[in-house]
C-alpha cells in the first residue's frame, strides 16, 4: 500500500533491527536505539507525528531510546502485559489494538524470552495482517533464549515452555504470507542460530526454523532451545535495569565530547587506576604502538558487544583513544550498551601521544608463514580464540580452543615463561586478547596477522 511505509533501521554492530512505520500523517517506532536523533530526523523529513513508541520487551543487549524519544515527542511508551517499568508507560492487554493513520497494530502477548515479551502485528488499511514485529520471541532461523528472565520463582525450563506455547498459540496461527521482522539477526547474543537474513515470511520460517517444526513436542522444544546456550555477558543485567528503571538523557552523554585532554593531561589522568584506557583504533595501527596497559577494541568491528563482554560493568570509568574524528561515534556506540562513564578522550588522537614522546608498548605480530616456520622448530602452544562452534567446524590440529569471551577466566592459568601464539578468525578478537594479555604482564606470545583465514590459506602441503 502506497500509504504505508515500513523501514527497518538495522545496526550491524548490535545485529539489531529497530522499526519506523508511517501511515498517513502518523508514525510508530519499535525498539529504538539510545540516540533519538535518527528517529527525530525521519519524523521531520516525513512531516509526521509520532503516535506510539513500542517496546517488545525489556532489552538486555542494548539500552533503548524509548524514554528520551517519549520526552522529546510526547508519544507514549507501550509494553506488553507483566511489564512494570519505573517510568510512565502504557502496559497493554493481550490483543489490545492501537490505531495510527489508516493502520492498526495488535499487540500479542508472547511470554517466553521474557515475561512481558510481545509481538506486534501490523494491519494495513485494507484490514490485512501484513507484518509481525516479533522482538526476541521469533528470529529468522531461531527463537529468543529463555534463560535471561529466570529467577528464584521461575526457571529457564518454565520460560522455554511458555515460549513453546506462545509460538504455537499466537505466531504460528498468523497468515503464512505475513512478513516476520525480528529485533535481531546473526551475531546477537540473544539467540544461538540466527540467520543473516533480517526478515522472512512466516511460511519460510515454518519450513526452515527448527523451533517451529510440525509435531514437535514441548519436551523436545525445551531440550533443543536450551541446548548449547553460553552464559550471557555480565552487562546484560545492567542494560535490563536501565531499560526498566531509566537512564541519563542522551544529551547529557553526548556532553562527554567536551572532555578532550592533551597528552600531558591525559597521562596525568591515568594515575587514577580505576580508569581504563580504551583504544578504538584498528588492529593494524594498535599493534605497532599503544599506551601501555590500554585495551584495544576496534570501532570498525563488533565494538559494542565486545566492550560489554570484556568490561562487564557499565559503571567502569573509561578514557578514550580514538582515530581523529570518531570521538562522537565512539561515545554514542558505548552509550548504546549503557557505558556512559567516559571521563575523557585524548585530543588529537594517538599521534599527539607520540609527538609528546610518551611511553608506548607494542604487540609481537607474525604472519602465517612465520607461524609455520616457528611451529616446525619449537613447541609453541597455539591458542584459538574463536567460539566453540567455529573451532568445531574447522581448526588447526595443534590448536587449543580458549574463546575470547572467557579470557578473564583462562588467562591467569597461562605459563608466563613458555611462549605461545594466539589467533582468531581474522585478527579483530586476537588483538583484543593481545591487549588484555599485555596489560596482565604477558610478553611471551605472538599474535597472528589475518588469523585463521590467513593460516588456512598458507597451510603447508601435507605429504601423503
Amino acid at each position: 500500500m502506497a500509504n504505508l511505509k515500513i523501514e527497518q533501521i538495522y545496526t550491524q554492530c548490535l545485529a539489531q533491527g529497530a522499526y519506523y512505520i508511517v501511515s498517513g500523517s502518523e508514525a510508530v517506532i519499535i525498539d529504538p536505539l539510545r540516540d533519538p536523533n535518527p528517529y527525530l530526523e525521519r519524523l521531520k523529513r516525513d512531516g509526521v507525528t509520532l503516535k506510539y513508541i513500542f517496546e517488545t520487551h525489556f532489552h538486555a543487549d542494548f539500552v533503548s531510546g524509548h524514554i528520551d524519544l517519549s520526552k522529546l515527542t510526547g508519544a507514549p511508551i507501550i509494553y506488553g502485559p507483566n511489564a512494570n517499568p519505573g517510568f510512565q508507560a502504557v502496559v497493554a492487554k493481550d490483543r489490545q489494538v492501537f490505531e495510527f493513520g489508516q493502520c492498526k497494530i495488535v499487540l500479542l502477548h508472547t511470554p517466553g524470552h521474557t515475561l512481558e515479551s510481545s509481538v506486534l502485528v501490523l494491519i494495513n488499511e485494507a484490514g490485512k495482517e501484513v507484518a509481525a514485529f516479533t522482538g526476541d520471541t521469533l528470529f529468522i532461523g531461531d527463537v529468543g533464549r529463555p534463560d535471561l528472565a529466570q529467577n528464584s520463582e521461575i526457571s529457564q525450563e518454565d520460560l522455554a515452555g511458555m515460549l513453546f506455547d506462545s509460538l504455537r498459540n499466537k505466531i504460528m496461527n498468523l497468515p503464512k504470507d505475513i512478513v516476520i521482522y525480528p529485533a535481531h539477526g546473526a551475531g546477537s547474543a540473544c539467540g544461538k542460530n540466527m540467520s543473516t537474513e533480517t526478515n522472512a515470511s512466516l511460511e519460510n520460517q515454518l519450513q526452515f526454523n527448527y523451533a517451529l517444526r510440525e509435531n514437535m513436542s514441548k519436551k523436545e522444544f525445551i531440550q533443543e532451545v536450551l541446548s548449547g546456550l553460553t552464559a550471557p555477558p555480565e552487562y546484560f543485567v545492567h542494560n535490563v535495569n536501565m531499560n526498566k528503571s531509566g537512564y541519563k538523557e542522551y544529551q547529557e552523554i553526548s556532553s562527554n565530547l567536551k572532555k578532550g585532554l592533551n597528552a600531558d593531561q591525559f597521562q596525568e589522568l591515568l594515575n587514577d587506576k580505576s580508569i581504563i584506557v580504551l583504544d578504538t583504533r584498528n588492529a593494524n595501527d594498535f599493534y605497532r604502538k599503544f599506551i601501555p596497559g590500554s585495551l584495544n577494541i576496534g570501532l570498525s568491528g563488533d565494538f559494542a558487544p565486545w566492550v560489554g563482554a570484556i568490561l562487564g560493568n557499565v559503571n567502569q570509568r573509561i578514557a578514550l583513544v580514538t582515530a581523529i574524528g570518531t570521538e562522537e561515534e565512539t561515545i554514542m556506540r558505548l552509550s548504546r550498551i549503557g557505558f556512559d562513564n567516559v571521563v575523557a578522550y585524548l585530543e588529537g588522537g594517538f599521534d599527539s601521544w607520540i609527538q609528546s614522546e610518551k611511553p608506548t608498548d607494542h604487540i609481537f605480530r607474525i604472519s602465517a608463514d612465520q607461524y609455520y616456520n616457528l611451529i616446525e622448530s619449537s613447541d609453541l602452544k597455539t591458542l584459538d580464540l574463536r567460539k566453540e562452534s567455529e573451532f568445531e567446524n574447522d581448526h588447526l590440529e595443534e590448536a587449543v580452543n580458549l574463546p575470547l569471551q572467557s579470557i578473564h577466566n583462562w588467562s591467569d592459568d597461562l605459563d608466563t615463561h613458555k611462549n605461545f601464539v594466539i589467533h582468531c578468525a581474522g585478527g579483530y578478537r586476537s588483538m583484543i586478547a593481545a591487549s588484555i594479555l599485555k596489560a596482565k604482564g604477558f610478553n611471551n606470545f605472538y599474535e597472528i596477522d589475518g588469523g585463521f583465514k590467513a593460516l588456512k590459506q598458507r597451510l603447508p602441503t601435507q605429504s601423503i
